[in-house]
C-alpha cells in the first residue's frame, strides 16, 4: 500500500497532500502519520510555511473513514502527536499553515481545514458538517467555527448538517480567497513564498499569542506580551531579527531575516 501522505518540499516551504482514494478520507494510520509530518515540520528550523491539500480534483478530506471504522478503527482511538489530521492538537505550531482546499471538505476534512492559518478554495470547493445527521458532533467544529464566522451562522450549520458552497464560505469569511481549480496550488505556493520571506520569530509570536487570546481577556494576554511571559515573545525581543527589523526601517532597505 501506498503512502497516503505526499510531501514535496522546495526551499523553506512544505507541501503536504493527503492523497488516499477514493476520497481522502483519514483513518487511524493515516492521522498518525499526518501527526508525524507536521511535527518534523514544526521542529525543523529550515521549514517555513507549510501547504496541506488534497490529492486529485474532487474531494479535500470528507474526515473519518467510516469504512475504517467499520472494519475496527475506534473512533476514540489514538489519532498521533496532532490529533485528528496532525495539526488540530499539535502543540506548539508557531508557523504558518495553508490550507489549499481543492474540493470537498466535509465533517473532519473542514475541521483540518479550520486548523490552518489561511484557507484558499478552489471555484468547485463545497462544505458541510453532517456529523449530526449519524447522531454524533462536530466535535472541533464546534469549539472552533463559532469563532471564525458570526455565531448564528455557525449554530445553523452545526445543527442543519447542510451543504454550503465556496461562494457563501468566502461571503462569512471561512476562506481567504476563491481560486480557480487549475490555479489553486500555483496560487498557495506564492502565498507560501510570500510568507516564508517573512520574519519566522514574529509568526511564532504572534501564534502563541493568537492562541492565548482565544481563551484568555485582553488585559491578559497584553500582561503576558508586555511581560515577556510567552517564550517566542522573549525570544523575538531578544533576537538578532528584532534589531535587523529596526535598523533596515532606519537604513531604507529590505530587511534580510535569520530566524534568531
Amino acid at each position: 500500500m501506498t503512502n497516503p501522505i505526499q510531501t514535496h518540499r522546495d526551499g523553506p516551504v512544505l507541501l503536504v497532500t493527503l492523497d488516499r482514494p477514493k476520497a481522502n478520507a483519514i483513518d487511524l494510520a493515516t492521522s498518525k502519520i499526518m501527526g508525524n509530518v507536521f511535527a518534523d515540520f514544526r521542529d525543523d528550523p529550515d521549514l517555513r510555511v507549510a501547504i496541506i491539500t488534497g490529492g486529485g480534483d474532487k474531494f479535500f478530506c470528507p474526515g473519518w473513514d467510516l469504512k475504517a471504522a467499520a472494519d475496527g478503527d475506534a473512533v476514540d482511538g489514538d489519532y498521533g502527536v496532532g490529533g485528528f489530521g496532525g495539526l488540530q492538537e499539535l502543540p506548539n505550531l508557531n508557523k504558518p499553515v495553508i490550507a489549499a482546499v481543492n474540493g470537498i471538505a466535509c465533517g473532519g476534512g473542514l475541521e483540518l481545514a479550520l486548523s490552518a492559518d489561511i484557507i484558499l478554495a478552489a471555484d468547485h470547493a463545497s462544505f458541510a458538517l453532517p456529523e449530526i445527521k449519524s447522531g454524533t458532533v462536530a466535535d472541533a467544529a464546534s469549539i472552533k467555527l463559532p469563532k471564525r464566522i458570526p455565531h448564528h451562522i455557525a449554530m445553523e450549520l452545526l445543527f442543519t448538517g447542510r451543504w454550503f458552497d465556496v461562494e457563501e464560505a468566502h461571503k462569512w469569511g471561512l476562506v481567504n480567497e476563491i481560486v480557480p481549480q487549475a490555479q489553486l496550488l500555483d496560487r498557495a505556493w506564492e502565498m507560501a513564498r510570500l510568507l516564508a520571506s517573512g520574519p519566522p520569530l514574529v509568526y511564532a509570536a504572534i501564534k502563541e499569542i493568537v492562541r492565548h487570546a482565544e481563551d484568555h481577556n485582553f488585559q491578559d494576554t497584553m500582561d503576558q506580551i508586555t511581560g515577556r511571559k510567552f517564550k517566542t515573545v522573549d525570544t523575538l525581543y531578544s533576537s538578532e531579527d528584532q534589531l535587523e527589523g529596526a535598523k533596515a526601517f532606519a537604513e531604507k532597505r529590505d530587511p534580510v531575516w535569520k530566524g534568531r
